[in-house]
C-alpha cells in the first residue's frame, strides 16, 4: 500500500491499547467548558478593538461571518469526532478519509497551530500581569519581562515563561481535575462579561452604528497601509472563535462520546457566537468604534470612559483569569495531537506514554516546554502570524474527511451526522478558503514553510516507521 493513500482504521480500537490508552473521565459540562475557555480569550477581549478599526461597527457582521464559518467546520467536527472518538482531532480524520500523508501535513499544521497558540496567549498574559505589578509597584525589570526581540527588548518573557509552566503542571495533574479547574474559571470570566453588557446598555446610542460598514465589505488595503473592510476583519477575528477543535481531541476521554461530543462542540460554538455578538453590539452601543478601537484594552477602555472605573478593573483582572484557560484548552489539544500521531508510529512512540492519572506526561511536557521557549523568547507578532492557517487547513481537511467518508463509507454508524452534509461540508471548505485567501502574505509562506519541513521530517521518519508501514 502507498503511504500517500494508506489510511486509518475507523474502526475506534485505540482506546484499549495497554500503558497508550486515555481514561475516559469527561462529561459533555467538562467538554463545553473546554470549549468555551479556549474561544473566550484573547478575541473578545482584545480583537473586538482591532477588528472595529478595520470594519467599523459592521464588526458585528465580521462577527457573524467568521463564526458562521466556524459553525459550518463545528458541524462537520461533531460527525467525525462521534463517529471516530480517537485522539488527534482533523488529524485522524484526514488520515482516516485521505491518507496518511495528507493526516501528516495536517497534524504537523496543528502542532504548530496549537504551540503558538499557547505562546501568543501567554506573551498576552504576560502584557497584563506586568501591567498589574506595574500598578502595584512590584514591576519586573524590562530585562526579565520582554524577549530580546520584543518592543522594547529584553532577555527573557518571565512571566510569559511562568504562565506556560504552570498551565503544563496542572494539565499533568490530571485529565478531570485540570478540566475541573477550568470549567470554574470560564465560568469567571462569562460572569464578568455580563456584568460588561449590562452596565454599557443603560448608556446605548443607535446613533454610533452610523455610517454601518464606512470601510465596506471586502478586504483592501488603505493608503495608510491598514488592511479594512468587513472580510479583512472577519479573517482576524476567526481567530477569536476556533477553539472547539480542541474538544475533538479529548474524543477518546469522553465518557459518553455520541452524546458528549455533540454537546461539547455545537454547544461551545452556539454560546460563544451568542457571546461575542452581544458584547461586541453593548461595546459599539457605548462608545464610538473609532475611540476604544484605538485602545489595546478595549472592554475596560469603555467602562472607565463609561465612570466605572472598579468594573474596568473587574474585567481587566477577568482577562487574566480568561487567558490561563485558552493556553490550557489549546496545550490540552496539541498534547492529544502528538499522543496520536506518536501512537501511530509517526513520531517516537515513547512519547505516547500514559501515566497512572492517564495523562500523556511525555508529551504534555514537551509542548510545554516548547511553548515556554517560544513565549519567553520570540514577539508576539511573529509567533502568532501562522496561527490562522493551520487552523483553517485544518477545518478544510475535517469538512472534505466528512465529505470522503460519507461516499466511501457510508455504512458506518454515525452518531450525529452533519445536516444537509452535501451544502454544509462544500460550504466550509468555501469560507475557510475565503478567510485563508483574507490572510497576510507572509502568514502563507511561512505556513508553506512550515509543511515543507514537515514533508521532509515524514519522508526521512514516519513514512517507514508508521505502524501501517510495519502492520
Amino acid at each position: 500500500m502507498s503511504f500517500v493513500t494508506r489510511r486509518k482504521p475507523i474502526e475506534a480500537e485505540a482506546r484499549s491499547e495497554g500503558s497508550h490508552h486515555l481514561k475516559q473521565t469527561l462529561s459533555w459540562p467538562h467538554l463545553v467548558a473546554l470549549g468555551v475557555g479556549a474561544i473566550i480569550g484573547t478575541g473578545i477581549y482584545t480583537l473586538i478593538g482591532v477588528g472595529a478599526g478595520q470594519a467599523g461597527p459592521a464588526v458585528i457582521l465580521s462577527f457573524a461571518i467568521a463564526g458562521g464559518v466556524c459553525a459550518l467546520a463545528a458541524l462537520c467536527y461533531a460527525e467525525m469526532a462521534t463517529m471516530m472518538p480517537q485522539a488527534g482531532s482533523a488529524y485522524t480524520y484526514s488520515y482516516a478519509g485521505m491518507g496518511e500523508l495528507v493526516g501528516w501535513i495536517i497534524g504537523w499544521s496543528l502542532i504548530l497551530e496549537y504551540t503558538v497558540v499557547c505562546s501568543t496567549v501567554a506573551v498576552g498574559w504576560s502584557g497584563y500581569a506586568q501591567g498589574f505589578l506595574v500598578n502595584h509597584g512590584w514591576g519586573l525589570p524590562q530585562a526579565l519581562a520582554a524577549g530580546p526581540w520584543g518592543e522594547p527588548a529584553g532577555l527573557i518573557n518571565l512571566p510569559a515563561v511562568f504562565i506556560t509552566l504552570v498551565v503544563t503542571g496542572m494539565l499533568l495533574v490530571g485529565t478531570k481535575e485540570s478540566a475541573t479547574v477550568n470549567f470554574y474559571l470560564v465560568i469567571f470570566k462569562v460572569v464578568a462579561l455580563a456584568a460588561f453588557v449590562a452596565l454599557t446598555l443603560p448608556g446605548f446610542d443607535a446613533s454610533h452604528f452610523h455610517p454601518f460598514m464606512p470601510y465596506g465589505f471586502n478586504g483592501h488595503v488603505d493608503p495608510d497601509g491598514t488592511k479594512r473592510g468587513v472580510m479583512a476583519a472577519a479573517a482576524v477575528i476567526f481567530f477569536a472563535f476556533y477553539g472547539f477543535d480542541a474538544i475533538s481531541t479529548a474524543a477518546e476521554e469522553a465518557k459518553n462520546p455520541s452524546r458528549d461530543l455533540t454537546i461539547g462542540i455545537v454547544g461551545s460554538m452556539l454560546a460563544c457566537a451568542a457571546i461575542y455578538m452581544l458584547v461586541a453590539a453593548a461595546a459599539l452601543g457605548a462608545s464610538p468604534f473609532n475611540v476604544f478601537a484605538k485602545s489595546g484594552e478595549p472592554l475596560a477602555f469603555i467602562l472607565r470612559q463609561m465612570h466605572h472605573p472598579m468594573a474596568a478593573v473587574l474585567i481587566a483582572a477577568a482577562a487574566v483569569i480568561a487567558l490561563p484557560t485558552v493556553i490550557m484548552a489549546f496545550m490540552f489539544g496539541q498534547s492529544r495531537v502528538f499522543f496520536a500521531m506518536s501512537r501511530d508510529g509517526l513520531l517516537p512512540t515513547g512519547l505516547s506514554a500514559v501515566n497512572a492519572r492517564g495523562v500523556p506526561a511525555p508529551v504534555t511536557i514537551l509542548t510545554g516546554l516548547a511553548a515556554a521557549a517560544m513565549a519567553g523568547f520570540l514577539p508576539l507578532k511573529f509567533i502568532a502570524e501562522v496561527a490562522n492557517a493551520g487552523t483553517l487547513a485544518a477545518f478544510i481537511a475535517t469538512a472534505v474527511a466528512m465529505m470522503v467518508l460519507r461516499r466511501r463509507r457510508p455504512e458506518i454508524a454515525r452518531p450525529f451526522r452533519t445536516p444537509i452534509w452535501w451544502l454544509v461540508g462544500p460550504l466550509a471548505v468555501a469560507g475557510c478558503l475565503y478567510l485563508f485567501w483574507s490572510l497576510a502574505e507572509v502568514t502563507k509562506w511561512m505556513f508553506l514553510a512550515w509543511n515543507v519541513v514537515g514533508v521532509l521530517v515524514y519522508l526521512l521518519y514516519g513514512r517507514t516507521k508508521s505502524r501501517l508501514a510495519t502492520a
